[in-house]
């Protein structure tokens, strides 16, 4: 999936995912978005490990471009993210997530998102579903 456009009009602008560290990567899948993230002090729990949270919110917003992608000029919001957690990883690793996307309705598009380590062992495995709206003039 091409995100060129949303690398330039939408990760451009401060928020959470530069924040945290996020990079967005265009697939050649046309179903298909990924991102990695570094394990560093902006996104690691008090035991030096990657925050839960942190991984929900790389799957949310790695969905988020995903669904603007598939949806040109209009606003795509996450309203429900929900994920397990499986393994660690230390300060200083990288995550990689990979997202697919499973139903793309008019106004509901649903995602599944791995999010693996530099082995390719499974970290979180997250479901995202995101809400199309047509934006305001």
């Amino acid at each position: 999936m091409d995100i060129e456009d949303q690398k330039r009009n939408i990760l451009s602008r401060k928020g959470l995912s530069n924040t945290l560290g996020m990079e967005f990567f265009s697939t050649p899948e046309p179903d298909t978005v990924m991102a990695k993230m570094k394990v560093d002090e902006k996104n690691q729990q008090p035991f030096g490990f990657l925050s839960g949270g942190a991984s929900l919110a790389l799957a949310e917003n790695l969905a988020g471009v995903g669904s603007m992608a598939l949806c040109p000029g209009k606003m795509c919001v996450g309203i429900n993210v929900n994920g397990s957690h499986v393994k660690a990883v230390a300060f200083g690793g990288t995550v990689t997530a990979l997202a697919r996307i499973q139903s793309k309705g008019k106004t509901l598009h649903v995602w599944h998102v791995d999010i693996t380590d530099e082995q390719g062992d499974l970290i979180s495995t997250v479901q995202v579903t995101n809400y199309v709206l047509s934006v305001r003039k």
